[in-house]
């Protein structure tokens, strides 16, 4: 499968490359930001000019930052989607349940997206929020959802993308992944042991629709001091089990 544009446009991808960019650098003036592209500063200029008459980007004094209304844009992106309507009741009640944060992520562009979360009382704070994308090697959530794709979509998704390195717990090796991925079909469940941020444990469990295509996976993340041992890998696989079956009744029958 090529994701090669047979004519692209450069513009365009210029384009992008400056958004992407201010929103690394959380901000970023003209001279900077052409210096981090190694771009002309007259065409980065112009960009930005034009971005922010379409009301893209906005400026605060020389510092140009991604505008709100991207938000617009992903939020429509989002509710275009069933399963993000119908899953958030559950997630509330596995928030409340757990204390813990729920999270539920899809796959686009062999890319996982966060997009819903909710933070249970005793729920941690960490690096990602809605929108976040992620590998999906290293998380739980992400190999739930590799666990049921095929396999010739697999390879494309790591020959793309690999396997890279994000802790020391971190699977780099592609049999090692067809080997996990087997065991998550047999358990229905994934585990994320600190793969992609250290103090972090995870486990997730697929959501499929009536003809078996994976539509994305829910979560339950902890810190190891809390989700570990039996209620990893017993009390939490069970709660998602229970709330992955309604919400897969939900999607199949409203």
């Amino acid at each position: 499968m090529s994701h090669e544009a047979k004519n692209p446009i450069k513009s365009t991808k210029t384009t992008f490359r400056i958004i992407e960019a201010l929103m690394e650098l959380d901000g970023s003036g003209v001279t900077e930001l052409a210096d981090h592209l190694n771009l002309p500063k007259s065409n980065v200029h112009n960009y930005l000019s034009t971005l922010e008459e379409e009301e893209y980007v906005v400026k605060n004094e020389s510092t140009f930052h991604v505008g709100i209304r991207f938000l617009e844009l992903g939020a429509h992106a989002r509710s275009r989607r069933d399963l993000y309507r119908i899953a958030r009741p559950e997630m509330h009640k596995l928030a409340d349940e757990t204390g813990e944060l729920v999270n539920l992520l899809v796959e686009e562009h062999g890319r996982g997206t966060y997009i819903y979360r909710v933070a249970g009382d005793n729920a941690v704070r960490v690096d990602a929020h809605t929108g976040t994308r992620v590998q999906l090697h290293c998380t739980a959530l992400g190999k739930a959802i590799l666990a049921y794709l095929p396999e010739r979509r697999v390879n494309e998704i790591v020959d793309r993308h690999g396997l890279p390195k994000i802790t020391e717990n971190t699977v780099t090796d592609r049999e090692e992944l067809r080997e996990g991925l087997s065991e998550v079909r047999e358990r229905g469940v994934a585990f994320d042991m600190e793969e992609r941020l250290k103090g972090l444990q995870c486990a997730a469990a697929p959501v499929r629709g009536n003809t078996g295509r994976v539509l994305g996976a829910v979560s339950i993340s902890g810190p190891t001091t809390r989700v570990s041992g039996s209620r990893l890998e017993e009390d939490v696989p069970l709660l998602l089990k229970q709330a992955t079956n309604i919400i897969e009744l939900n999607v199949t029958y409203s």
